[in-house]
């Protein structure tokens, strides 16, 4: 501790040292500030006082006492750097595009514009070749891959991934035979693999299938022989998965997620801290919310009711929004719902003004064509919810982001179990749907494992639906039944239909990292 004559001159040749000139009741105030701190807190704040307004890029030199209080107090809020933010929505149209470096060995962000929803031809190529490239690197250093370096060991490993050209080159018979390759019909009824060096004719009759969904357009290893220019099938199994850890040395500190920071906010201490110290903290997802239904509304207020006093971090409405098509007047009748939300969540203070309300579109939510990532609910028609309750509401993409202190949360709002089930090309004779649809995202790399003609793609942002590195929550709601599901560290959940589930919901608990589920009570009769 230090008297304030000291302390001041302290300050006054810290900031001479930083090229400020700093006037004598702005140096007061900051002594004043830190003279019941020890030397090394007073020195650790002064440190970052300079370094703030460094940053600030001020048309003078000179200090005055506005400046310092400005800075000290956004110095003071949680204690953050600059790019650290507690709580931001990404939308699908700023996620970062990545490269992989095959020289390297390590992935660099692209920074070519991606503005473009419909760019040239060769894009659509590119993002199967950056995906089959993602999957291919990641599989060649699983440990069933990975060369022994050993001289005692044979160079001829039988988990020995070709390539196809090295089997097209050949005119006599390969046995064991494994190929990473693209699952694709290129003459009606019959399948061939893919891979960038050229496709090849597959037998499947005799294929035994792992676990997992396999669609067409879904990226496989295919065990077997290779004979005549037909490659004989005996295993069909999906590429390994990798979990967070395995994968980081390859990022480093790049931003993979998407938001303002440049370095990855998961190595944060700052932000770990504050997220360990939110031990109440929580996100609410519901999906299929009507909000031109009654009964709907009227849980939903139940609901505001019981958070009222103990708000969570964000509240999470997917679509649809209406319960049914209105034709031309679809817009007018949304516009009109979300404004009489607006008044139900007025009087509800505390929660309206700590928690976030983000709205996910889902297919019939208005004004935009069934390709992904689809964009936000336009602003014409948010426009009274937003005046009413300004910053709290967002109205973002389909698929988003939330980066939540160190933790990484992905939202799809999509009918994926039906639609991957429907074009597998061999449904699973055992185990269970979630389990093999969890293994299959994860295993793909993408929320979307699906043709372009099932699900149409914008090219150019097909990075937006990627969950490679994974995330710490992926939340797909779906009409399918609630499910939640973990797999190498990464939970995968669906909330299932609102009002179809007897009002149940899913809420996902940071601190602890666990997903619990949730109804609104049944009223008395």
């Amino acid at each position: 501790m230090g008297d304030l004559q000291q302390v001041r001159v302290e300050v006054n040749n810290a900031f001479k040292l930083s090229g400020f000139t700093i006037r004598r009741e702005a140096s007061t105030f900051v002594a004043e500030q830190l003279v019941a701190l020890t030397s090394q807190e007073r020195q650790k704040m002064i440190d970052k006082l300079t370094a703030h307004l460094l940053h600030q890029c001020l048309s003078q030199p000179v200090l005055e006492k506005q400046h310092l209080e400005v800075a000290y107090k956004e110095c003071l809020s949680l204690g953050l750097e600059e790019s650290e933010t507690v709580l931001n929505i990404i939308d699908a149209f700023n996620i970062p595009k990545l490269s992989y470096d095959n020289e390297r060995k390590k992935f660099s962000k692209d920074v070519g514009a991606k503005n473009n929803l419909y760019p040239e031809p060769k894009w659509k190529a590119q993002m199967l070749i950056d995906r089959y490239t993602i999957i291919w690197q990641r599989t060649i250093r699983n440990k069933l891959f990975a060369k022994e370096t050993l001289p005692s060991m044979e160079s001829e490993n039988r988990f020995q991934l070709r390539k196809i050209e090295v089997l097209l080159s050949s005119s006599s018979r390969i046995n064991d035979v494994i190929v990473l390759g693209f699952l694709t019909q290129l003459t009606e009824g019959k399948f061939y693999l893919e891979d960038p060096t050229g496709s090849i004719l597959l037998d499947m009759s005799q294929t035994r299938y792992h676990s997992g969904l396999f669609t067409e357009s879904s990226f496989v290893l295919a065990e077997g022989y290779y004979d005549d220019k037909v490659l004989h099938v005996m295993g069909l199994v999906l590429p390994p998965s990798e979990s967070r850890a395995t994968s980081l040395p390859y990022f480093g500190s790049l931003n993979t997620f998407g938001g303002k920071s440049k370095t990855l906010l998961k190595n944060s201490q700052n932000l770990l801290k504050l997220e360990q110290e939110n031990e109440d903290g929580m996100f609410v997802f519901l999906s299929d919310v009507w909000f031109d239904n009654l009964k709907v509304i009227s849980k939903l207020k139940t609901l505001f009711t019981g958070y009222n006093d103990f708000p969570p971090i964000a509240i999470v409405f997917m679509g649809d929004f209406l319960s049914c098509p209105y034709g031309f007047e679809h817009s007018i009748q949304l516009r009109a719902a979300l404004t009489n939300l607006a008044d139900i969540l007025y009087p509800f203070n505390k929660l309206r003004e700590t928690c976030k309300f983000i709205f996910v579109p889902g297919r019939s939510d208005p004004a935009a064509a069934n390709i992904l990532p689809r964009p936000p609910i336009p602003s014409s028609i948010t426009k009274e919810i937003r005046q009413k309750l300004g910053d709290s509401v967002i109205f973002t993409t389909n698929p988003c982001r939330i980066q939540y202190c160190t933790q990484e949360i992905v939202i799809l709002r999509q009918d994926l179990v039906t639609k991957m089930c429907r074009n597998s090309i061999h449904f699973p004779e055992t185990g269970d749907i979630p389990d093999h649809l969890t293994k299959t995202l994860l295993s793909q790399c993408t929320l979307s494992p699906l043709s372009l003609a099932i699900q149409p793609l914008y090219w150019k942002h097909a990075d937006a639906l990627s969950l490679y590195p994974m995330p710490d929550l992926v939340v797909v709601a779906d009409h399918f039944q609630p499910y939640t599901r973990s797999y190498q560290n990464c939970q995968v959940v669906n909330p299932g239909s609102f009002p179809r589930t007897e009002y149940s919901f899913k809420v996902y608990v940071p601190f602890t990292k666990t997903v619990e589920d949730s109804q609104i009570p049944k009223e008395d009769i």
